[in-house]
């Protein structure tokens, strides 16, 4: 393999012996300059696989040489050497263009890491080349997609933390699975983490981990989710929903690079990149005290937009045809085919629930269909414009609504109504969890009344065997 090569650019002799000596055990080759035009000098005259700057500088700073290193050689990744505790400036290296930061004094453990992801990063594309990402998953050949996936992959060299924004069920957590493995970790875990799903008295134990005896039922270490994560991505997913003590720890972490576990005596050392998310209008969230503004600052040093269904409405027919394939495989029943009218149904619907709403359209309608053709009426598509202010619309697009198939010339909003007339039991874990046992319970006693013939069972229960297949596999009862 090629020796590399590296540019350590810093005025103090101690720091330049001490990471030339480090990066020399590491079988890197080293050449150094004192400033930013010495820096420039070697720049032109040799060729580089790394570059390690100082902040601070005779004759500028450390952001200019990155600025130049983005205009005139965007193939080498840059790592920038901050002071201890100086936050802004790493945040401020990280959007001029940075691969990632260092603090001083500097950690050699992290820095090896740092070095080693650098030196594993994908060649950029060449200029006027217009490979983009080739995602199974993240389909679509509307000019918005396409300008996303080429943001992956540039996105995806950079350890800065992204801030992934858009509606709920637009696919933020694809795109934030995407930019993990198109990077330098993709042999590393990711981690994703609902924050809103973690009891707020366990969360420091889940982020951070635990040492045995530190509190009530900790009978021995446990890692936290940090720890999981190290030398790969941390996704976290609704990040709004942090409670305030746990966003000052959480800031802690991301700026130190380090963790200490409950109960714990020493930091450890951690390289994990930060991914995070949230369908809330994270800005108005710090602007009306529901978020740390430092906090906000750190995780949105680059912000990633995921389009809406709506903003590509052309790449619908495709999507629809992939999900309703996948959809079918997933529960072995034939592809039906799309009438032309399902299809305008289709494009012209506004989807608030977005791709996720499109997949449990697409659940509902691949049972209600007859004949192997899915029409407008299985799509059962709601005109939220007639009904601005019904329940059922509001609560759409972040619930499955898919459980119960519905009666074609039923009325949603009458059945909401009659089922929340009723009294929930206080073990029901919500609506949904109940209605999907009582559904569970009369398909279990038709079966059993029919001797398990499960096409009796479809004609006594009054739905398709298409339907019935499709609710004993999603019930778990195949």
């Amino acid at each position: 393999m090629d020796q590399k090569n590296a540019l350590i650019v810093d005025d103090e002799p101690d720091i330049r012996e001490l990471l030339e000596i480090t990066l020399g055990r590491m079988g890197i080759n080293t050449l150094s300059a004192a400033d930013v035009k010495s820096a420039k000098t070697m720049l032109r005259e040799h060729e580089f696989d790394f570059c390690l700057t100082d902040m601070k500088l005779p004759d500028g700073n450390g952001i200019e040489l990155v600025q130049y290193i983005q205009k005139e050689f965007p193939q080498l990744p840059v790592a920038m050497i901050t002071a201890h505790g100086s936050m802004d400036s790493a945040v401020e290296a990280l959007k001029a263009g940075a691969f990632d930061f260092v603090s001083k004094p500097v950690n050699l453990e992290l820095l090896r890491h740092l070095v080693d992801t650098a030196l594993n990063l994908k060649p950029l594309a060449s200029k006027g080349d217009e490979t983009e990402i080739a995602s199974p998953t993240l389909l679509g050949d509307s000019q918005v997609m396409k300008n996303l996936r080429k943001q992956i992959i540039k996105l995806a060299r950079s350890q800065a933390p992204i801030y992934i924004s858009g509606e709920s069920g637009s696919g933020k957590e694809l795109v934030a699975r995407l930019l993990h493995e198109e990077g330098p970790h993709r042999n590393a875990p990711f981690i994703p983490v609902n924050c809103g799903a973690i009891p707020s008295e366990l969360m420091e134990s889940e982020f951070f981990g635990h040492t045995r005896g530190s509190f009530t039922g900790a009978v021995s270490d446990k890692e936290g989710l940090f720890q999981a994560a190290n030398g790969g991505t941390l996704f976290l997913d609704e990040v709004a929903d942090l409670p305030l003590p746990m966003q000052v720890k959480l800031l802690r972490g991301i700026q130190e690079k380090a963790i200490r576990p409950v109960g714990g005596q020493k930091e450890i050392p951690v390289d994990v990149r930060i991914l995070s998310a949230t369908h809330k209008d994270l800005a108005a969230e710090v602007e009306n005290g529901y978020f740390r503004q430092d906090l906000f600052y750190r995780i949105n040093v680059i912000e990633l937009k995921v389009p809406s269904l709506r903003e590509r409405r052309d790449d619908v027919p495709a999507l629809a045809a992939n999900l309703l394939t996948r959809i079918a495989d997933e529960y072995q029943v034939a592809i039906p085919e799309f009438s032309n009218e399902a299809i305008s149904a289709l494009q012209d619907y506004h989807f608030p629930g977005n791709v996720r709403e499109l997949q449990n359209i697409l659940e509902r309608a691949i049972t209600l269909c007859e004949n192997d053709v899915i029409t407008v009426d299985d799509l059962a598509l709601t005109n939220i414009d007639q009904h601005p202010k019904s329940e059922t619309q509001t609560l759409g697009p972040d619930t499955e609504t898919d459980t119960i198939v519905p009666d074609k010339d039923a009325d949603p909003v009458n059945e909401e109504k009659a089922a929340a007339s009723g009294t929930l039991p206080e073990d029901a874990d919500s609506l949904e969890s109940y209605l999907e046992d009582i559904e569970k319970n009369v398909i279990v006693e038709t079966l059993e009344a029919t001797r398990w013939n499960k096409t009796a069972a479809a004609k006594k229960l009054g739905i398709t065997f298409r339907a019935l297949r499709y609710k004993l596999k999603k019930l778990k009862l195949d």
